[in-house]
């Protein structure tokens, strides 16, 4: 018995230190880019061996699949938690519109996956072709969305990769050009700016979707309108710092 106690134990302080390390790595490909983080600087920042890291994923770049595996496993939670979220007796369209601001909203209160995933592209194919090639499911979920809505208003038929485009471009704008976002609406504080940057995309797609003024959300945060789901990782840093400071 003594022994399988300590077996689990084991097992969980192993898992604890990956988590760890995924999360490190994480943080610092967001701060300084894949190719400028080395396996020792993570080492040196998570406080453990380099050949313990080692023991764990092998290369830097198995711990870039890690996180892209995490990164998938959480998006696909948080999508289908938001659509249990909105009302399936909803008109499409409005389910449609609910979904992608209640999603981008997720994405600029948490800017580490779309962080992560621009310097995936800067970085070239390798880690982009992993990244596209692991996301099957995520697609799947997004055109069932759009294409039950294009069947409701055939005439007028929603691009999915429009849409994902835009969706991409506001996330990555205020992630990457945060002092832009600050000059635009100079004094508001950084979640006001935040929840101004939304409300662009929120009006850009109820024009697209033919959402009516007391259909559409009218959050006073960005927080009202976020689904409750812990990041094991700390994916969702940003949220708690904003929490904690407000």
């Amino acid at each position: 018995m003594t022994e399988r106690k300590q077996g689990r134990r084991s097992a969980q302080a192993a898992e604890e230190t990956k988590l760890l390390i995924i999360k490190t790595a994480a943080e610092m490909f967001c701060e300084l880019g894949y190719e400028r983080v080395s396996l020792r600087n993570i080492s040196e920042r998570a406080g453990v061996s380099h050949s313990l890291i080692r023991h764990h994923f092998g290369s830097k770049e198995k711990i870039w699949h890690s996180i892209s595996d995490n990164l998938h496993v959480y998006f696909l939670s948080y999508m289908y938690k938001l659509l249990e979220e909105i009302p399936s007796e909803l008109p499409s369209n409005v389910i449609l519109y609910r979904f992608v601001t209640m999603l981008l909203a997720q994405q600029l209160a948490h800017p580490m996956p779309i962080q992560l995933i621009a310097d995936g592209v800067r970085q070239g194919d390798v880690l982009m072709d992993y990244f596209f090639d692991s996301n099957g499911e995520l697609e799947k979920l997004v055109n069932e969305v759009v294409e039950c809505c294009n069947k409701d208003f055939p005439t007028t038929p929603v691009k999915v990769w429009e849409m994902k485009w835009q969706m991409m471009m506001y996330a990555h704008g205020a992630a990457s050009m945060k002092p832009f976002v600050l000059d635009t609406w100079e004094g508001a504080s950084e979640e006001q700016c935040l929840l101004n940057h939304w409300q662009l995309f929120n009006q850009t797609m109820a024009t697209q979707l033919n959402i009516t003024p007391d259909q559409m959300l009218q959050p006073e945060k960005l927080s009202d309108i976020l689904i409750e789901l812990p990041c094991e990782w700390g994916c969702d840093a940003r949220e708690k710092d904003v929490q904690e400071t407000s």
